[in-house]
């Protein structure tokens, strides 16, 4: 079996994170798609909005309708940082008969060189990274290994982002149609993201 992990903050999971996932699986020819939230995502100086429970709350609700989808808290009950190269070693240790390649945009490809251990990761694992219009990644620019260890794939043009979303609730907006509707209804039945002054 092959699967791809997509990892991140998903404070909240929105509609952009789900198409990604969605491409990466055809393009990439994925059985499924495991989603991992972070606890403490390493390469972001504030801390999430959301509790670590609601954004697997929230992360259940978005992916429950689609049969390739699963959520993986194994990075949030591990709790800390968490570094790909740890959630690699205990993935492949606990499922030793799954392929399994990281999905990441195609701008994080070119510094994957700088990832904690990556060379270890990449004997393990692969990449799929999905490309943008109008975005151009120069893959000879990279050591052989890396480019060895990625594969292209092109994504739609869709500017969304969990920050948006967080401010846009905190002025009142609406965020219908940017996050699943299981999703939206979750978000404002807590009151999540709203301004608190």
């Amino acid at each position: 079996m092959k699967v791809g992990i997509m990892g991140g903050t998903f404070d909240p999971i929105h509609i952009g994170h789900l198409l990604a996932a969605e491409r990466a699986r055809e393009e990439a020819g994925l059985d499924e798609v495991w989603f991992l939230p972070s606890y403490t995502p390493p390469h972001k100086p504030n801390p999430p909005v959301a509790t670590p429970e609601q954004r697997f709350a929230m992360l259940e609700r978005a992916i429950a309708d689609h049969p390739h989808f699963r959520a993986e808290d194994m990075e949030m009950i591990r709790e800390g940082t968490s570094y790909t190269v740890d959630t690699v070693d205990q993935l492949c240790r606990r499922h030793p008969n799954v392929r399994f390649c990281y999905i990441i945009g195609a701008d994080m490809v070119q510094y994957l060189p700088h990832w904690v251990r990556i060379e270890e990761i990449l004997k393990r694992i692969s990449f799929v990274g999905l490309g943008r219009p109008g975005y151009s990644l120069d893959m000879k620019q990279l050591p052989d290994y890396i480019q060895q260890g990625v594969q292209l794939a092109p994504m739609p043009q869709l500017e969304l982002s969990s920050t948006d979303i967080r401010q846009r609730r905190a002025a009142g907006k609406s965020i219908r149609y940017m996050v699943h509707e299981n999703v939206y209804a979750y978000i404002k039945e807590r009151g999540l993201y709203e301004s608190r002054s």
